[in-house]
This record gives structure tokens, C-alpha cells and sequence, in this order.
């Protein structure tokens, strides 16, 4: 299972960015496609997840009505569109691949990781 985030850089506050992430290795149809981030000296914390079949959001309180998570069944890749960028939103963001049948915001309950792309909001 590979999973390839890309899209980070460096952006303006009350800018956007869109990060994608395309799965590969297998069918994702029964997963939970999530992203966290990691700001430089915090932990990894969650921001949002979709469900592969169904398509059901969910998203960390802090970027409520500013992030969109989406997918592209036929690209197998999902998204993460980020608007009104704050600074406090500065981090790596990875996306992650949960085989559970439930969705978890739970770091653990994620069983593939992309590598990160990082994330640049300035003042």
C-alpha cells in the first residue's frame, strides 16, 4: 500500500491550498481516508476523514468550515481543500489509511501513512 501526499507550500494567511493524497496497492473501497498534521514541537493531531464507500466527513473542531475533505474514486486519491489558511494551521500534514469498519480519529487505528507535505501559513 503506498500512499503519496503532495500539494504543501507556502501561503499567505487567509489563503488557500489543496493537498492530495493518491492510494495505491490496493482497493480502498471499505477504508477511512484521514489526515492529521504536526506542528514543529506538538503532537500529531487529527484534521479530518472521509469514508471511502459513502463519503461520510468528518473534521477536527479547529478547521470546521474551513477545510473540505473529498475524494476521486476514479483517481483513488482524496483530497484535502484548505481555505482561510491561519498561521496556526503551519504543519506537516500526512494522510493515512484506516482498514477498520468504523471511522477512528485515533492515530493507532490508522494502518498506512503517507509521508508528510509540509504545510507554510505566514502572518
Amino acid at each position: 500500500v503506498q500512499l503519496q501526499a503532495s500539494g504543501g507550500g507556502l501561503v499567505q494567511a487567509g489563503g488557500s491550498l489543496r493537498l492530495s493524497c493518491a492510494a495505491s496497492g490496493r482497493t480502498f473501497s471499505s477504508y477511512t481516508m484521514g489526515w492529521f498534521r504536526q506542528a514543529p514541537g506538538k503532537e500529531r493531531e487529527f484534521v479530518a476523514a472521509i469514508r471511502w464507500t459513502g463519503g461520510s466527513t468528518y473534521y477536527a473542531d479547529s478547521v470546521k468550515g474551513r477545510f473540505t475533505i473529498f475524494r476521486d474514486n476514479a483517481k483513488n486519491t482524496v483530497y484535502l481543500q484548505m481555505n482561510s489558511l491561519k498561521p496556526e494551521d503551519t504543519a506537516v500534514y500526512y494522510c493515512a489509511a484506516d482498514s477498520g469498519p468504523y471511522y477512528s480519529n485515533y492515530i493507532a487505528s490508522y494502518d498506512y501513512w503517507g509521508q508528510g507535505t509540509l504545510v507554510t501559513v505566514s502572518s
